[in-house]
């Protein structure tokens, strides 16, 4: 049956793709984003504290991720609340942080158990806050939200689904001796195509990306900003996923995805060696500033942007006149900007949070946003 973009594709063909997959192209990019996965593993290990990197990176995928649904807040209100997400008054916000927090849940679970369908309707179940099961009722389709139309309609039924789904988790752990890049670039077409649940499909799918990469070994943490690379070119992204169902354009998909991982790895690995020079100045602001050489003071001003007086008590083992004290020297010295939040003070880390939302410049020397 010819695929139509008002039908449920029920026909959706089971993995691996029956054409050919790693063609030249293909192979090349894919050398190339494993080389700079690398780097970036390695880059991460060179930091002195690579916590400031696995907190700050979550968030932003979170933020771009979502905003890809169209859920959008600021980076700004992620920062604030991302010691505790239930202090959130935005449901933009909440709802963002929510992804930060079924990544870290998904990496837990793949730390038990082989990734798996199972492994995606629990990172489901926390992005969108309820029970998540596969669809069970008829009429979901993806659509133009002007007219209406039908763009593309998913398989229906539970079993169909069930039964597309335990395709897909079958082709990620055998794989048929593919690059576990060109896997996951192929597997996300395919559960995006799916569309297993009722609602969260993208933002679950995005995750079982990090996910993937995680599990094959290629990242030892959730530090790709892969959602960035999506969202800049979100019209070719969905362009792309289409062309796949209607014309099988595998190449010219997976080649995007490539692109991605490679341009936004190496992309990261500039904005550390940036962060580590930021740091060695900020300590001897610090010391300057403070007569402190407490490291920790440094660490926590890193790893939380959005500090508190508190924060710094419980983390450098001061009491709470001299964690004052330290934040209020780094104030004047214009380390850090203050801003009150009801009846609390927070102690932004300004030059931080500018470099990690600064342009970064792409390998080729497009401008592209961090």
């Amino acid at each position: 049956m010819t695929w139509q973009s008002a039908v449920p594709y029920n026909d959706l063909p089971e993995l691996p793709p029956g054409v050919e997959i790693e063609t030249r192209a293909v192979l090349k990019a894919a050398i190339e984003a494993r080389a700079a996965l690398a780097a970036l593993n390695q880059a991460a290990k060179r930091m002195t504290n690579p916590t400031v990197l696995i907190n700050s990176i979550p968030l932003l995928e979170a933020q771009a991720s979502s905003e890809i649904e169209n859920i959008v807040t600021t980076a700004d209100d992620l920062f604030k609340f991302a010691h505790d997400e239930s202090a959130a008054t935005n449901p933009a916000t909440k709802e963002t942080l929510k992804y930060r927090t079924a990544l870290f849940a998904g990496i837990s679970l793949i730390q038990a158990r082989p990734l798996s369908s199972t492994t995606a309707a629990q990172v489901c179940t926390i992005v969108k806050g309820r029970e998540m099961d596969v669809r069970r009722l008829a009429g979901t389709y993806i659509g133009n939200p002007a007219t209406q139309a039908a763009i593309y309609t998913p398989p229906s039924g539970e079993s169909v689904i069930r039964d597309k789904l335990s395709n897909w988790e079958n082709f990620l752990h055998q794989r048929g001796g593919l690059d576990p890049l060109v896997t996951m670039a192929i597997a996300h077409y395919q559960f995006e195509a799916i569309h297993p649940f009722e609602d969260g499909n993208g933002r679950t799918g995005r995750i079982m990306n990090i996910l993937m990469l995680m599990a094959a070994g290629l990242i030892e943490q959730p530090i790709l900003y892969l959602s960035r690379h999506i969202i800049e070119k979100k019209d070719k992204y969905y362009r792309l996923l289409l062309e796949v169902t209607r014309d099988g354009n595998w190449e010219q998909w997976i080649l995007f995805m490539l692109e991605g991982i490679r341009t936004t790895a190496l992309s990261t690995v500039a904005k550390i060696d940036q962060i580590q020079a930021l740091q060695d100045e900020t300590l001897r602001m610090i010391r300057e500033a403070t007569s402190a050489a407490n490291a920790d003071l440094l660490a926590v001003l890193y790893e939380q942007p959005y500090c508190r007086i508190a924060n710094v008590v419980e983390r450098c083992g001061v009491s709470r006149p001299t964690a004052t004290n330290w934040l209020n020297a780094l104030v004047l010295e214009g380390v850090l900007v203050d801003v009150k939040s009801g009846r609390e003070r927070i102690f932004i880390n300004s030059r931080f949070f500018q470099l990690l939302m600064s342009p970064e410049i792409a390998p080729e020397g497009e401008p592209t946003l961090f």
